[in-house]
């Protein structure tokens, strides 16, 4: 299951959006920094309006979307890589995660107290990313020392030891790990490290109800920071989402239209994060269930397979496969046998977003 860490200074939002897109989530959402101390996690269906169409083409008994866990991290302040504020347990929750959050204040509030004392997200992410830098920086030393004395006598330490230059001196000019282009084996050699500046990001700029549809000046400062890092950003309201977790679902669209947009922040989120992550969406559907299945850009069907179970990947055969939009359009699949819109694909077929599959494969 993907997971997300939302991390954030204190007072940005991250409680109050994390307790809106998980909707029954207990994080307490207060005014003032630390109130969550342990991180607070919350599993999410993925929304995704294709699962119900193959449901009822199915007549499938259960739906089951793909879910999200998204982890609230207390907020970080500055001196949290050297302990500050509860600083080197928030940090080691997200090293957990596959991808990072980043809540940035976009709106002012008088009523919500700035840990810094003015709205500046400029300011504010470069704490943040100060922070995850240097804990990254600190670590990467230590694994230089002791990697620099195998080096002597060690290949596999050779090799080592130049991706770890490579990522210190990445680090020292104030740029994230993830700027550095690494091939499979090096990334390999340094999974282990959970480098928090090589995740992928979404900045969430924060914004007001008023600016949800249009940004402000202060989300182009987000947008001009994440294209120098690669990152992607995602225009969030907290207080629209809570009021949407308020709002019966069938009255949700109206809402939103009446504000300039089209879908909430939890599916913009997810959406980012999957384009960001290089993410797919198959879908398997019977009358026993329908249930969609995440998988890497570029899977094999045989991996796609995996993924339900790897027997399943073990004994792969051959996968039946349709387009969802050609089983959606012709409403069955011995309709879309008919027109020859169902394929036998074998071992080598790299599997594509919304493929209708159906597996075999020997026990």
């Amino acid at each position: 299951m993907l997971r997300a860490g939302i991390v954030g200074l204190p007072n940005v939002g991250k409680s109050t959006l994390f307790n809106a897109v998980v909707a029954n989530a207990k994080a307490q959402a207060a005014n003032f920094p630390f109130c969550t101390i342990e991180p607070n996690v919350g599993v999410v269906a993925v929304p995704d309006e294709r699962l119900q169409v193959l449901t009822t083409i199915s007549e499938s008994v259960d739906t089951v979307p793909a879910r999200v866990e998204f982890v609230d991290i207390a907020g970080l302040v500055k001196g949290a890589s050297k302990g500050e504020g509860l600083g080197n347990q928030f940090l080691a929750n997200i090293r957990e995660v596959d991808a990072i959050v980043h809540v940035v204040r976009c709106f002012e509030n008088d009523d919500i107290i700035h840990v810094s004392g003015s709205i500046d997200p400029v300011r504010d992410i470069d704490v943040i990313n100060l922070e995850l830098a240097l804990a990254d920086l600190s670590q990467i030393e230590r694994r230089i020392d002791r990697t620099r004395k195998q080096a002597r006598t060690s290949k596999d330490a050779q090799a080592e030891l130049a991706v770890l230059e490579q990522l210190n001196t990445v680090l020292n000019e104030g740029k994230p790990a993830r700027l550095v282009s690494l091939n499979e084996d090096e990334e390999a050699i340094i999974k282990p490290l959970g480098l928090l500046t090589r995740k992928p990001i979404i900045y969430a700029a924060n914004v007001s109800e008023d600016d949800l549809a249009t940004g402000n000046d202060w989300v182009e400062q987000v947008r001009a920071i994440a294209a120098q890092e690669e990152a992607q950003v995602v225009i969030v309201s907290a207080q629209v989402e809570s009021e949407l977790v308020e709002i019966p679902e069938e009255e949700r669209a109206d809402f939103l239209e009446s504000l300039g947009v089209q879908e909430g922040g939890l599916k913009s989120l997810i959406r980012a994060t999957y384009e960001l992550l290089g993410l797919r969406t198959y879908f398997t559907t019977g009358p026993k269930e329908t249930r969609a299945w995440t998988i890497q850009a570029g899977m094999l069907a045989p991996q796609a397979a995996g993924v339900i179970h790897s027997d399943f990947e073990r004994g792969f055969i051959r996968a039946e496969t349709v387009a969802y939009k050609d089983l959606a359009t012709l409403g069955s699949m011995s309709a879309a046998k008919e027109k020859g819109l169902v394929r036998s694909e074998g071992k080598e077929y790299v599997v594509q977003e919304g493929d209708v599959m159906l597996f075999r494969f020997n026990v």
